[in-house]
């Protein structure tokens, strides 16, 4: 039961019709439409092709079809609710009463076909969904991606002291918007409103924060657990939402951070880690729908299995459920992995582990593309683009904390995954080679990087602190055959040997630092490849809290033997408090905490703002997070703007 609608394509990204016709305020006006197109037969005209998707969020079992007329000769091969489509130069001969143009900005449309109209035809068209003026960018093209800038958080707030703050910046400012708003509403677990409001977004530059403890003081609000729905108007630049998103408590311990959705829902997803003895693994499904989904449509299998398990719950519209995974999947164990059918209903979706010690830390899953095949060509780019596509995270400080690398199989046509592991100390010296071979995929194979090195007597130079780190690269070995598609991922789980308290996070490979390109990589966020360049955002923590971040100069052929790496420390309005350059070593990273790089008083001047990380020579990659007392911490990677 997957939803037959585009959300996302890569070669032409996010497709803005099912935001336009599924945001919450599209869906309120939904009965007044219905109203419109009364009782009688009516006529569907279908110039977009947008019909199909229409239905398959609003159902529209209640109309009666006079007739489905379209505009393009090659789409008369479709139907529409059971009627044949023909063509619109037929439509005079249909005599419904009613017309109903499946599209928005119909006026144009509709001036096409007026002679062909039935006589006393009333038009109906999507316009009537169409939200006010005052929420759009772009009000000469309705579906435009300037106007449907949306995305959702898991937004929670509990009675036994758990909160969530999304964090980000006006970025769109810097692209030249004059005047961003900021539209949000709060969708408690079962989709009802629990609060709605909008804001003007702060200087260009400037913080976005948006505390649960302080919208539910505001709205004298329960305890919720559900999805916070935001949409960013008068934009420039670009249409996607990113932020950070902290999961804390009241007290020390509670403490886990992961980022934004991913605004397009999929129709796979993966990279699931099984719990391990005693852990409970949750997995939050936010329907991105004003639809419910229903149930039977959402199914979990362990990765290479595809006996698949089935929810046998409806989730209703905007509605937000947890789901144990040992409830479905009970013989599940850590490292192996589960795939979810999602059947493009939901957003890319967080899951959450508790652990017997109580702690609690939270990731995302990642998109499962079935577009994918093998690409024979990667295996040979090695003489012209190095190292090629890799995969780099940090290997943090080995005295103080285990790192974990689990590889996960991210496209359907992955059947095996050809792969091998090198280690680099901070200064870019490589430690370690450690070939994987052909993975399954099915593989159980996570590599302990920490115990690696000490098997093989390797030992990383310590500063004054006792605190040697570097980083690990996951790349393409393919010395035992097998095929690649550039679409490499991990999950990357880092557990603090005193206080066992855990940190993961998960991402994709890309081709670093090669003025080469390969099917648009290395990626550019603002301009064509290759993406030479770095921007990152890097938040600062709240009082209490300090800022954590580690570097990553990772480069798939020789580039410079230095980074000319600018760290900009940003007030809450986006003023510069202070600075400080750094140089980091090609292949090599750069571990730093706030409270280390810059002084108290500046900190203190720049509370609530963030570290803007600049460096226009190369592209850094880089992780961030918090700390709280001596053990508590976080860890994910970083976005850009």
């Amino acid at each position: 039961m997957a939803l037959n609608i585009e959300t996302f394509r890569n070669d032409r990204g996010g497709n803005a019709f099912f935001k336009a016709i599924g945001h919450p305020l599209a869906a309120r006006r939904l009965p007044e439409l219905l109203e419109r197109l009364g009782t009688a037969p009516v006529a569907v005209y279908d110039p977009l092709g947008y019909a199909a998707g229409l239905a398959e969020i609003y159902g529209l079992a209640g109309i009666e079809v006079a007739g489905y007329f379209v505009q393009d000769v090659e789409a008369l091969d479709t139907a529409f609710q059971g009627r044949p489509a023909q063509p619109v130069t037929d439509l005079p001969g249909c005599g419904a009463a009613t017309v109903f143009v499946t599209a928005f900005d119909a006026e144009r449309l509709v001036d096409q076909i007026h002679h062909l109209l039935p006589a006393g035809a009333t038009v109906v068209s999507l316009d009537t969904l169409r939200l006010p003026d005052a929420l759009l960018t772009d009000r000469r093209t309705y579906v435009s991606g300037l106007n449907f800038a949306t995305n959702f958080a898991l937004f929670r707030d509990s009675d036994d002291g758990q909160h969530t703050r999304v964090v980000s910046a006006n970025y769109w400012g810097g692209y030249g918007a004059e005047a961003p708003r900021l539209w949000c509403c709060l969708f408690d677990g079962g989709g009802a409103v629990l609060a709605e409001w909008d804001e003007d977004l702060p200087a260009a530059g400037a913080v976005i924060a948006i505390d649960s403890a302080e919208v539910r003081r505001r709205f004298a609000l329960p305890a919720f657990a559900g999805s916070l729905f935001l949409h960013v108007t008068g934009i420039r630049g670009h249409d996607v939402v990113k932020y950070a998103l902290d999961t804390y408590g009241d007290g020390p311990d509670l403490l886990s951070c992961t980022h934004d959705a991913n605004a397009w829902p999929s129709q796979w997803y993966a990279g699931l880690p099984a719990p391990r003895e005693g852990e409970r693994v949750v997995l939050w499904i936010q329907n991105s729908h004003p639809c419910p989904i229903p149930a039977g449509a959402v199914g979990l299998n362990a990765m290479g299995d595809e006996r698949t398990v089935w929810l046998d719950r409806e989730i209703p519209a905007f509605g937000t459920h947890p789901l144990e995974v040992a409830d479905h999947l009970p013989e599940l164990r850590w490292p192996q992995q589960i795939e979810i059918m999602a059947g493009k209903h939901f957003v890319r979706p967080r899951y959450e582990i508790d652990a017997p010690t109580g702690q609690r830390r939270i990731a995302h899953m990642n998109v499962e593309r079935s577009d994918l095949a093998p690409d024979p060509k990667i295996a040979e780019l090695g003489n012209l683009m190095g190292k090629g596509f890799l995969l780099p995270a940090p290997l943090l400080p080995t005295a103080r904390f285990r790192t974990l690398v689990l590889p996960t199989p991210m496209a359907r046509a992955q059947a095996d995954l050809p792969l091998g592991l090198r280690v680099y100390d901070a200064e870019g010296g490589e430690l370690a080679r450690l070939p994987l071979g052909r993975l399954p995929r099915d593989h159980e194979r996570a590599i302990d990087v920490t115990d690696l090195l000490a098997e093989r007597g390797i030992a990383l130079e310590t500063g004054a602190k006792g605190d040697g780190y570097g980083h690990v690269e996951l790349l393409y070995d393919f010395a035992e055959g097998g095929g690649a598609d550039g679409w490499l991922h991990a999950i990357f789980r880092y557990e603090h040997r005193g206080s066992g308290h855990v940190a993961e996070t998960s991402f994709g490979s890309h081709i670093f630092n090669s003025v080469l390109v390969y099917k648009n990589e290395p990626q550019s966020y603002a301009a064509r490849p290759p993406g030479l360049s770095t921007r990152l955002f890097l938040r600062l923590g709240p009082t209490g809290y300090d800022t954590l971040c580690h570097l990553i100069y990772p480069a798939s052929t020789p580039w410079h033997p230095r980074s000319r790496t600018s760290l900009a420390l940003l007030d809450a309005e986006g003023r510069e408090v202070a600075s400080r350059d750094v140089e980091i070593a090609c292949s090599g990273s750069f571990l730093f905490r706030a409270s280390e790089l810059f002084e108290t008083a500046a900190l203190a001047e720049a509370a609530g703002g963030y570290v803007l990380i600049r460096d226009r020579t190369c592209r850094l990659f880089g992780y961030h997070g918090l700390t709280r007392g001596a053990a508590a911490f976080s860890l994910d990677h970083m976005f850009g703007f």
